[in-house]
């Protein structure tokens, strides 16, 4: 069977965090028992570590041990939500039996990276492989809109008995005013968060750098722009346009369609990987639009303004 991801680290610990992270990647809903079914424990005896997976949260036990992962991202977040470290700790016959165990999973080991040219996300990064889009994870059934309908049958009770006599239209008419206000706080609250989130991918999309005078996307902006398609099929009222900027240096006419070309390029691959070409839109500025006059390096940049 063909690979699905591929794990690329600068050591051996730093690979077989990368493994745990892509299990997740393609089990969203698992849990701890789940993934220690997965990696059992006698993958990795020789340092007699008694889990290779523990919750983070743990105190007074072997998670306080600094043999295990303990940065934000180097967690990995369960099904349940729960934050959970792996062990630091991996001789070379513990690695390779991790890293044969992986391929049941369809996860394949490139060589190590120079230290210099890590992936992101503690010492590590992964590629997808033979169009592998990774499941985006379910979403909790709400209850929110259980709470709403009870907070308004209170507020017509309320209004029933204190109002008396009160024009029946009146009545209807409060209750309508108090659902808009209630509805409208719970979609700005979402909106905040995806937006919010969405900066974030847009920070690291202008991190991971086109090659000069190209307009092809780099394996890390590909990884960027799989969690940006993920976000946006979470939030299906999202619509995008990407604006892409250049230096005043070089030729403008060329810029603005270099700009255009790669802002292109990043709504191409979103619409490869399931999002709506409805939903974005692609615009090059060239260098009409520096940020600073003075500093070449901050105009070339790529924008993702959220469309009303």
């Amino acid at each position: 069977m063909a690979s699905k991801v591929r794990v690329y680290g600068k050591a051996q610990n730093r690979t077989a965090l990368g493994i745990a992270h892509a299990y997740m990647v393609m089990y969203p809903q698992a849990t701890l028992e789940d993934i220690r079914k997965s990696f059992p424990n006698e993958l990795n005896p020789d340092k007699g570590t008694e889990e290779i997976f523990i919750y983070a949260e743990e105190k007074g036990t072997t998670a306080d041990w600094d043999g295990y992962f303990k940065g934000e991202d180097e967690l990995l977040t369960m099904g349940d939500g729960r934050k959970v470290s792996v062990v630091k700790m991996w001789t070379k016959p513990s690695f390779e039996r991790m890293v044969s165990h992986a391929k049941l999973y369809d996860i394949e080991i490139a060589q190590f990276e120079a230290a210099d040219k890590g992936g992101k996300k503690g010492g590590f990064r992964l590629e997808y492989l033979n169009g592998y889009v990774p499941p985006v994870p379910e979403k909790k059934k709400s209850r929110l809109w259980l709470w709403i309908i009870l907070l308004l049958l209170l507020v017509g009770l309320v209004a029933f008995f204190a109002l008396g006599k009160k024009d029946k239209e009146l009545v209807e008419v409060e209750r309508t005013v108090e659902v808009e206000k209630v509805v409208e706080k719970v979609v700005e609250v979402e909106k905040v968060v995806y937006v919010d989130r969405i900066e974030e991918i847009e920070k690291n999309f202008n991190a991971a750098q086109f090659l000069k005078g190209k307009a092809d996307l780099s394996e890390d902006a590909k990884f960027v722009l799989h969690d940006l398609a993920k976000e946006m099929k979470k939030h299906p009222e999202i619509k995008l346009r990407i604006v892409g900027h250049t230096s005043a240096d070089g030729d403008s006419a060329f810029n603005l369609k270099l700009s255009q070309a790669r802002a292109q390029a990043a709504v191409d691959f979103l619409v490869g990987r399931g999002v709506d070409v409805s939903r974005l839109e692609a615009e090059g500025k060239g260098s009409s639009e520096p940020l600073d006059v003075n500093n070449p390096e901050v105009n070339r940049r790529t924008e993702f303004v959220v469309l009303d």
